[in-house]
């Protein structure tokens, strides 16, 4: 199998230039160096330590996502 030449990069950049645009062009590229740019970033920070311990801080102070019913009783319903 052979490797991608000139006539097969200049075809593929035909073909988005026929799909984008001009005007379009120079926006993607600027968009996707953001993107990389800011992947960049994040892999260079270091996630803080305690990470874990606020997760499980967070865990017990929330609330339950169903609501408790509480049971029907004749005096909850409305007089006829």
């Amino acid at each position: 199998m052979g490797s991608i030449g000139w006539p097969e990069i200049l075809l593929v950049l035909l073909v988005v230039l026929l799909l984008f645009g001009a005007t379009r062009l120079p926006q993607l590229g600027r968009s996707m160096g953001q993107g990389i740019r800011g992947f960049k970033q994040g892999l260079k920070e270091d996630p803080p330590a305690d990470d874990e311990d606020q997760h499980d801080d967070a865990d017990a102070e929330a609330e339950p996502t169903t609501p408790e019913k509480k049971p029907e009783t004749k005096d909850d319903t409305p007089a006829s």
